[in-house]
Formats: C-alpha cells, structure tokens, sequence
C-alpha cells in the first residue's frame, strides 16, 4: 500500500512539473541548471541530515558512496543531453514513444539479470501492457505533421536517438534501485547528493551562453521553482518505492504519469489523436491493475 501511494505521489508531481515546463515552453542547460539550483537548496534541510545520518564507518563505504551518487549524477545528465539532441535532430513522435516504452522494459529485463529479481507471469503480463500502452500514447504525441516531415534518415536517427534514452532511463533506473536498496542509502540524501553534482556539470554548459541564466531566471521563475520542487520529489518517492517494491514492478507502474500527461495534453493543450491517448491510457491502466495483482 505505502508503495502504492509513492508512486501515485510521483505521478502527480511528475505530471504537474511536466505540464508547467509544456507551458512555459523553457528548455536548454540554463533551465536544468536553475531547476538544480533550486532543488538542491530547497531539499538541503532534508538532504544534509539524511546524509549525516547515513552510517559511513568504514573509508570503502564513504568512497563507494561517492561512485554512487557520481554515477546517478552522470546518468542523470547524459539522459538531459541526449534527450534535448534528440528532440533536436529527430521527430519527437518517434523519440518519445520509443524513449518511454524501452525505458521500463529494459529496467524489467535488468532487474531480473542484475538485481536477481523473479517477477511472475501477471507481473511481467503487467508490464508488457505498460510498455505497449505507453508507444500508443507516444505515437499519438506527435502533430500530424511531424510524422510525414521527416524523411527515412530523419526517422532512422529517432529510432536511434529513441532507444538510446530508453537504454540511459533504463541504467539510472537500476543504477539508483541498486543504491537504495543494495547499498542501502537513504533516497533523499541520496539523491540530493546527484543534484548537488548534476548541477556542478551542468552549471558550465549553462555559462556558456552569455546571460542565459539571468535571462532565463526572469522568463521562466514560475516553471522553475515548480520543476525545481517537484521533479526531486517525484524522484525521491520512486526511490522509496524501490525500497519496499520490487524494481519490476515499480518501474513499469511510475509510467502512469505518461496516462495523465497525455490526457491532460489533449485537455488543456488541444493536442491531437484523443482516441488513441484513451486507447493507450487504457491499456496502461490495465497492466499496472496486472502489477497490482501480480
């Protein structure tokens, strides 16, 4: 039940935080950058004492911590860059379907070979459906245009940059269920230790562009905080989930958010293909009522 309610509180912020940046239309290393800045001192009062507390007796544990959150960190700002060239390079109705669906199921197929997880047939039933569920909504994400824009390169550059998110989605996936649940860490001092260093990588890249973080500061300060508050907290509660679910469960399930975002796009944003978003939410419905059962 409290693994429920985690990864129900996680779709909510993450939904919230995802229609705030849609609106806002603000992207770039400038944006993240302040994101993380806000992050980072918003959730230091729960942070710092989380990490003094954790018991680090031992000078192997200390430096195996530190390659922990190093790795979070870099994972977490290899998935910002790679994703932003994609969306770049290629139509985000290829990019976004294939980065969604891949990114559960390679955590599925991990946790079983790496975290020597045994899902039963209903869970792996459930997550199949997720998966499928989420490439329906995915395809229904695109304009009518983006789909016939682009030509066979463009297409095949989207498939590529696709699952390449999906695989980098799928590694700070376990990366991070391994750190909470093998290693033992604390998911908020966790994780407030990967933004402190997501933000000292991503800060250069920001200052590179003249004025960007003033400019961007003043544009977007709404979308900011609210990014900066509920992105963490999406994140710290699936990496408290992990700790009292199995990874191949909870990954497939968090996918609910795509559910209320792709609903809430056609709502609020007119966004196209209505009965596919329904179609799609369905099917994701159904499997996370399969990892329910399973």
């Amino acid at each position: 039940m409290t693994a429920s309610l985690l990864i129900a509180l996680a779709a909510i912020a993450h939904t919230t935080w995802n229609l705030a940046l849609k609106r806002a239309g603000a992207s770039g290393p400038a944006f993240i950058a302040l994101t993380l800045a806000v992050g980072v001192i918003v959730f230091a009062p729960f942070g710092v004492p989380a990490l003094i507390a954790q018991p680090l007796i031992a000078q192997p544990l200390i430096a195996q911590v530190g390659v922990l959150v190093l790795g979070s960190a870099l994972l977490q700002v290899a998935y910002f860059l790679v994703l932003q060239r994609a969306y770049r390079l290629a139509d985000v109705g290829v990019v976004y379907p294939l980065a969604r669906g891949t990114g559960p199921l390679l955590s599925v197929v991990g946790a079983v070979l790496l975290l020597g997880e045994r899902p039963g047939l209903v869970t792996l039933a459930g997550a199949a459906l997720v998966v499928a569920g989420v490439v329906v909504i995915g395809m229904a994400g695109a304009r009518a245009s983006e789909g016939a824009a682009g030509d066979s390169a463009r297409r095949w550059r989207g498939i590529r940059y696709g699952a390449a998110v999906g695989v980098i989605i799928a590694a700070y996936t376990l990366w991070d269920a391994a750190a909470v649940t093998r290693a033992n860490l604390e998911p908020v001092g966790y994780y407030w230790a990967s933004m402190v260093v997501q933000l000292a990588v991503l800060l250069p890249l920001a200052l590179r562009e003249r004025g960007a973080l003033a400019r961007t500061a003043r544009e977007h300060p709404v979308a900011i905080a609210i990014v900066g508050i509920l992105s963490p907290l999406a994140y710290v509660a699936v990496l408290a989930a992990y700790q009292l679910a199995p990874v191949s469960v909870v990954a497939p399930a968090r996918e609910v958010s795509v559910v209320l975002i792709a609903l809430a796009g056609w709502l609020l944003f007119r966004e196209p293909h209505p009965l596919r978003r329904i179609i799609g939410s369905i099917v994701v419905l159904a499997g996370i009522a399969l990892l329910a059962l399973g």
